[in-house]
């Protein structure tokens, strides 16, 4: 991880409608919520990807991969592969793939432990969950 010694990092949590953000760093090792894309238009969802990118200057990026409880995939594991494809292409990045499982529960239960759960948290749960992508990330060894 020496390239990561001092990074941040932005994850998505990938989906047609939304796109969760959540921005962390390799010194300290924590994940935050910051940003939902809420844009189906794909041009518009990259614009404003590039917008935080240019903002935040990442040193890498990571998407969360779905994939069923038994680990197999599934349609929208597919659109995640492209997507993180994409934002390879496009920005000149390094695009890790994290598995996503359960992540969005997980991001309803802190959210309601908060008080913040409910239809109007549907942002915000997308921001959650890009976080417990991030943190997972963060969370695992690295080689160099």
């Amino acid at each position: 991880m020496a390239k990561d010694a001092d990074a941040t990092i932005l994850a998505f949590d990938f989906g047609t409608r939304r796109i969760g953000v959540a921005v962390g760093n390799t010194v300290t090792r924590s994940a935050h919520p910051l940003a939902t894309i809420d844009e189906s238009i794909r041009e518009r969802a990259f614009a404003a990807i590039a917008a935080l990118l240019d903002e935040w200057r990442p040193n890498r990026l990571v998407v969360g991969l779905p994939v069923h409880a038994d680990g197999t995939e599934h349609a929208m594991t597919l659109r995640a592969r492209e997507f993180a494809s994409e934002l390879e292409r496009r920005f000149l990045l390094d695009v890790a793939l994290v598995d996503e499982r359960h992540t969005s529960e997980l991001a309803n239960g802190v959210l309601s432990a908060a008080g913040r759960g409910g239809r109007g948290g549907r942002g915000r749960r997308d921001q959650v969950a890009a976080q417990i992508i991030l943190q997972a990330w963060l969370d695992e060894p690295h080689d160099a």
